[in-house]
């Protein structure tokens, strides 16, 4: 814990916030969300059992798991973070389409299904309320390797005969696209190449931990990558690799508020850009071997900050830079070209006291510096929750956010590491 006990109060779905506490001492990045989601997923391309390390313990992987275990998967925790998943006898006509529709980890089961099975019904994937989230370059690809898919309602039925191993141009750095066609392609026969493929981290995460389970997998974590199909796979062991979302959101916390902090466990290559922004911004932080010291941060200077793919800065991070660009002196613009309508967060710092214009779905111009006051706002999706947490953290008073389960669905018991 960081701070004191009063920092962070969590009653029912809502966090109760003091502003400008101190926040000191060290605090262990967990595993990374967006690659322990993938890893249970792939779990389904054996029937061997596959043994994931370092899972963190937050609501979209218990509902990942669970959704395993409604198919008749087999899970087994070893340790609190470890899990041995055994997917031999699977039927997808037991989806639980409630669980289904609750996280947008759900999306990806689509590619061990459609490797696994010649027919199979799924519903529409939830996820974080950020805008228009369509899934018609996943539904794409698929068809690109032979699947039939049609919808009803809101319940998609997907048929093959066969996967046809191809070339397949991708019309976004799509990180779900690319790990569905990665995991669809692994039994295809012949080689299947993707271009235009996502090269986030915990897409390259989960090459890594094809390869382990036999696949003929290379260039993950590049922007072309090649499968060549293989008859079978067999079981693994893979520990997740670090969150370096989370990573990133301590480092700003910390920036933010009074004190000294060592952030542990960071993969600084997951990082690099962001951390030179950082450094542009004028936050104060030492990097050590897989760790950073970050000093309180009170001269902040205004910048540009554009989302690109990676290894650019990740959208994701984008609501944890806001707050910090409201204590800048003059104005600084924020650009994200991947997700019109994720800007709800705004309209609560807005009320908080920032003085922020939005331009257009895409861009807003962030003036400073601001004194920003404790009050009740409320949590639109996870990151943006991460975002309103920092901003609490440094506003006068005692804030209130509302539906902090969004939260918990991407950060672990945030309100008892803080």
């Amino acid at each position: 814990m960081l701070g004191d006990n009063f920092n962070i109060l969590k009653l029912s779905d809502k966090f109760i916030i003091n502003g400008n506490r101190e926040l000191a001492g060290e605090i262990e990045v967990r595993g990374s969300k967006n690659a322990a989601g993938p890893a249970l997923v792939a779990c389904l391309l054996t029937q061997e059992s596959c043994i994931i390390d370092n899972l963190p313990l937050i609501e979209d992987i218990h509902i990942t798991i669970e959704i395993l275990k409604d198919m008749g998967a087999s899970a087994e925790f070893l340790s609190e973070r470890k899990v041995k998943i055994t997917c031999q006898n699977i039927s997808p006509e037991k989806i639980d389409f409630v669980k289904f529709a609750k996280t947008r980890i759900s999306v990806l089961f689509l590619g061990p299904l459609f490797a696994r099975f010649n027919a199979f019904k799924f519903p529409s994937p939830g996820g974080d309320k950020i805008g228009l989230r369509p899934i018609t370059v996943q539904l794409n690809a698929l068809r690109k390797l032979g699947a039939k898919i049609e919808k009803e309602g809101s319940v998609y039925s997907v048929e093959r005969n066969g996967i046809m191993a191809k070339e397949i141009v991708l019309q976004e750095f799509s990180v779900t696209a690319t790990e569905i066609i990665m995991m669809a392609s692994c039994l295809a026969k012949g080689k299947t190449i993707i271009k235009g493929a996502a090269a986030e981290p915990h897409v390259k995460d989960l090459g890594d931990m094809l390869l382990k389970m036999g696949a003929n997998i290379k260039g993950h974590g590049t922007h072309v990558i090649e499968i060549e199909g293989v008859e079978q796979l067999h079981g693994c062991e893979h520990t997740v690799t670090s969150d370096y979302l989370e990573a990133g959101t301590f480092i700003v916390m910390a920036a933010l508020t009074p004190g000294r902090v060592v952030v542990k466990n960071i993969d600084f290559n997951h990082l690099d850009l962001f951390l030179s922004k950082l450094e542009e911004i004028g936050v104060n932080f030492d990097r050590q071997e897989n760790s950073v010291t970050v000093f309180y941060s009170p001269f902040i200077k205004p910048v540009k900050v554009q989302v690109l793919p990676h290894p650019g800065i990740a959208t994701d991070l984008l609501p944890i830079l806001v707050p910090l660009l409201t204590r800048a002196q003059g104005k600084s613009l924020i650009h994200d070209p991947l997700y019109g309508g994720r800007f709800g967060y705004i309209d609560e710092l807005r009320k908080m006291g920032a003085d922020i214009e939005i331009v257009d779905p895409h861009r807003s111009f962030v003036f400073g510096p601001n004194t920003l006051k404790g009050i009740i706002i409320e949590s639109s999706d996870i990151r943006a929750g991460a975002g309103l947490i920092i901003a609490a953290l440094m506003a006068d008073g005692k804030t209130t956010i509302n539906n902090v389960f969004q939260i918990d669905r991407g950060y672990e018991k945030i309100e008892e590491r803080l």
